[in-house]
């Protein structure tokens, strides 16, 4: 710890600060004891070296390492980096579309897949930076996407989310989507959008080889995602869980969004959701599901018992009217939970702090006021979605992790009069970051991201949504 020579950085005095490390020390006491003992611990803030986490320090000590910066925390609560386990970003560019508007998900699916099919490298790009930035700003630093849509002329849409990520300087997750079941075939999507398997395999196995990083602080990963039961083949499926298991990589698709969903597997494949999922090969724990909501009791416990991840996504649940995942009973089952603000045509933004805020509220729908609370939610948002995506270096503040973290500050007006930090950035709606790092880098300051230009960019994805829309009127 003394001999550690690279340039460090005190985070100094926090007004509040959500450690959110396992309980191993405390294992009998449980994890929100253990939590609180590790908030104590790092009372007096941390030291930040070599983009990771180097020192925790106790109130009203000074830091054992050396360090060389210091940034006065006083007026900032301070949380792990938000993690992002579902979106799409290129429905950025379709938001409160009047043609999409109040509409449950199969007929708002078959509104927007025409609009889709006109996706161009550039919307790609710019709809995947706009994501990213907002993301940021909310105090996001890891996100994990599902892009599915190819058409011909955007057959590249990986390699240029990939260089947005590398703009913004986040880390993504970024999944191989696919779509193989068109119109023609009794799927929902149109042909023009949908591949055949020879194509989605070998680009699958292209991106992963291209941009896959397996190693601790990876800024980049990558997933196999075939869209969902309806819009692939189970060829597809066990394909491609062939291919993620022959490189490591994981899994991800939507599955039990709507009772719709759960008739069309019965009606085509004479099986109920998780019965489909564990006859493709994907019920272990490589494989995250998006939505998750309507698992009866015997199917949540083969869930738990494979290990299977569930990101909730409450935003988009409300709006398209989908129901409420039974966030608790599969956590208790033995699944990693976390957080995702969906696409954002169905949310409609991309916003990570005010997502951990609706997952509260509805949570307590199904729940009672004592089950789910504040320090719940933002477990869910932190270690819980970087259990969910099979990280085990992000998510948490303690040594050894990566520095990813998100401050804000408590001077709207919508805070005033609060009492306990944490629960304030919660309860009182907190909706932007004042500062935020990734890797140890500053990505935010004062609200704004380093070195961007978001007049410039929110002009240029604005044109572009309009012209994808205008091309198919």
């Amino acid at each position: 710890l003394f001999m550690h020579t690279q340039p460090t950085l005190w985070l100094k005095n926090p007004k509040a600060i959500f450690c959110n490390t396992e309980p191993l020390p405390l294992a009998e006491k449980g994890e929100k004891e253990a939590n609180t003992i590790m908030q104590h611990r790092a009372e007096g803030g941390v030291v930040i070296a070599a983009g990771k986490v180097l020192e925790l320090v106790p109130k009203g000590a000074t830091p054992q390492a050396q360090y060389d910066q210091v940034f006065d925390a006083s007026e900032h609560v301070v949380l792990p980096g938000l993690v992002n386990c579902h979106h799409h970003f290129y429905q950025t560019l379709t938001r409160a579309l009047p043609s999409a508007l109040n509409k449950p998900l199969f007929p708002w699916l078959k509104s927007l897949y025409p609009v889709w099919a006109g996706l161009t490298p550039e919307m790609i790009a710019l709809s995947s930076e706009l994501a990213l930035s907002e993301l940021l700003l909310s105090g996001c630093t890891t996100a994990a996407d599902h892009h599915y849509l190819f058409p011909e002329q955007s057959s590249a849409a990986f390699d240029y989310q990939v260089k947005a990520a590398e703009r913004v300087g986040m880390r993504v997750c970024l999944t191989r989507g696919s779509m193989s079941l068109g119109q023609e075939d009794g799927g929902l999507p149109p042909q023009s959008v949908v591949q055949d398997e020879k194509t989605i395999l070998a680009d699958s196995e292209r991106v992963i080889q291209q941009y896959h990083q397996a190693d601790e602080g990876a800024m980049v990963q990558v997933a196999l995602a075939p869209c969902s039961p309806f819009s692939v083949t189970q060829d597809i499926m066990q394909a491609s869980a062939q291919l993620a298991n022959r490189y490591g990589v994981r899994l991800h698709t939507h599955l039990a969004e709507t009772l719709d969903e759960e008739a069309f597997c019965l009606q085509r494949f004479g099986l109920r959701t998780v019965d489909y999922l564990e006859s493709v090969g994907w019920l272990h724990d490589r494989t995250w599901l998006a939505h998750g909501i309507h698992f009866n009791d015997a199917e949540i416990a083969r869930l738990g018992q494979a290990g299977v991840g569930i990101c909730h996504c409450p935003s988009s649940n409300m709006i398209l009217a989908s129901g409420i995942c039974r966030g608790l009973e599969l956590e208790q089952a033995g699944s990693a939970l976390g957080l995702g603000v969906d696409g954002s045509a169905s949310n409609d933004g991309s916003n990570m702090i005010t997502e951990v805020r609706q997952a509260l509220l509805i949570q307590r729908l199904r729940y009672e006021a004592d089950q789910v609370g504040h320090e719940e939610v933002l477990r869910w948002a932190t270690s819980g979605g970087a259990s969910v995506l099979g990280r085990n270096d992000i998510g948490r503040i303690d040594v050894g992790y990566q520095a990813d973290l998100a401050l804000f500050k408590l001077d709207d007006l919508r805070f005033s009069g609060s009492h306990d930090p944490l629960a304030a950035l919660i309860l009182c709606g907190a909706d932007r970051a004042d500062r935020v790092m990734v890797a140890g880098q500053w990505r935010v300051k004062d609200k704004q991201i380093v070195d961007a230009d978001l007049q410039e960019l929110m002009f240029n994805h604005q044109q572009a949504a309009k012209a994808l829309v205008a091309n198919t009127l």
